[in-house]
């Protein structure tokens, strides 16, 4: 499912136009955006959290030269599903 059909499926889930869908989901988007760039975890009771973990930096290799690479420490957003939304997809 892309955007454009999570756009449909939420509309027609609320009875409510594409457009005022597209701003929801929008505005969901921005603000977990907003949020996880100042750090702070995003929880949603039965679905999941949304939050940053640092990578540190760490020396790899090229696997075509066999050099050695340096790569540098970073932030990544990460989602981890929770319990209700896991025991659902089992079903």
């Amino acid at each position: 499912m892309n955007k454009t059909e999570l756009i449909a499926a939420l509309a027609e889930k609320t009875g409510s136009n594409k457009k005022d869908a597209e701003k929801a989901i929008n505005a969901f988007v921005d603000v977990v955006t907003e949020s996880l760039a100042n750090g702070d975890k995003i929880q949603i009771v039965g679905f999941g959290s949304f939050e940053v973990k640092a990578r540190p930096a760490r020396t790899a290799r090229n696997p075509r030269t066999g050099e050695e690479i340096k790569i540098e420490a970073s932030k990544a957003p990460v989602f981890k599903a929770g319990k209700a939304l896991k025991d659902s997809v089992n079903k």
